[in-house]
């Protein structure tokens, strides 16, 4: 009786300081520590996601006031960089904390996930496309070079990583953007994007884009276009196989996304791929690679012969 008491008062003080939204790994974009990764590093990436997003729903939860969440996220970032006694609630910072020390990759890139958070708890709106991508290479970028990091793959990866991860942070954006107006209002379409097409925000309550609305998707839908052109880099730069492989279904999957959001409109439906769609580009980004592998091998040995 005691220990599960016990179990109930730890639980009620995690609860003090978490708001879990419900979501999990398969709510993403992308796999969270798919079969194609090294077995050895997945409890690794669980223990990191599961800091994300706790973090995250800190952030995204309405019924908290904005001083509140960046009071809540400042503990987090405190207790992730050891500066914190080990309190309970705070336990998914601990395990990535540990998890941390024992891959030696630094603790930056949760630290700057908290950063962007303690943004979302204050700032509502974005003036231009640089405005958003400064957002997005704290909200999303440190998550690829965290694991550019864990899996001992060169820092020159980076940049290919961070446009991927703020390609695939625009395209939630666009998945999520009536959600996120009408639940925090919270707009993340550039507003001077929404200015020149002559739309607005209120635009978002709707229950189908207008012109305007549609003009400034797709205008975002390009720019995240550029963005992929230097992510599609990302896998052969990799010279894990197994990490490169699952880089490459990503960006199918970034690809794929992208298409779909140009064709549905996600103020009337949610645009999301298939569980087909997703495995087709899953299994075609990393057979695309495997077989650019082999063919500059190939090429390679019939060179030095």
């Amino acid at each position: 009786m005691r220990t599960g008491l016990n179990r109930e008062k730890e639980l009620h003080r995690v609860a003090a300081v978490e708001r879990p939204s419900g979501k999990g790994a398969g709510d993403e974009n992308f796999p969270v520590g798919s079969w194609l990764l090294p077995a050895g590093l997945r409890g690794h990436i669980a223990s990191f996601y599961a800091y994300a997003r706790a973090i995250d729903d800190i952030a995204d939860d309405p019924a908290l006031e904005p001083q509140e969440k960046i009071s809540r996220l400042d503990r987090f970032a405190r207790a992730v960089a050891g500066n914190d006694s080990g309190d309970p609630a705070l336990r998914k910072a601990h395990d990535i904390r540990r998890s941390l020390r024992e891959t030696g990759v630094t603790h930056r890139h949760c630290v700057d996930l908290t950063r962007a958070f303690k943004q979302d708890a204050t700032k509502l709106r974005y003036n231009d496309w640089d405005d958003l991508m400064g957002y997005c290479n704290f909200s999303a970028a440190p998550v690829g070079r965290y694991l550019v990091d864990l899996h001992g793959q060169p820092a020159s990866a980076y940049p290919a990583s961070d446009a991927l991860c703020n390609a695939l942070q625009v395209l939630n954006h666009l998945q999520d953007c009536a959600d996120d107006y009408k639940a925090l209002n919270r707009v993340y379409l550039p507003q001077g994007w929404m200015d020149e097409a002559g739309g607005r925000v209120e635009d978002l309550a709707g229950t189908r884009s207008t012109p305007a609305l549609r003009q400034v998707m797709d205008r975002c839908l390009d720019a995240t276009g550029e963005l992929l052109v230097l992510a599609r880099t990302l896998p052969g730069q990799l010279h894990d196989l197994r990490f490169g492989m699952e880089a490459a279904a990503i960006v199918a999957i970034a690809d794929k996304l992208c298409a779909e959001l140009r064709r549905r409109d996600p103020l009337a439906e949610r645009v999301e791929l298939s569980k087909v769609q997703y495995m087709g580009c899953f299994l075609a980004g990393a057979g695309r690679l495997v077989c650019d592998r082999i063919l500059r091998r190939s090429r390679e040995e019939a060179n030095d012969g």
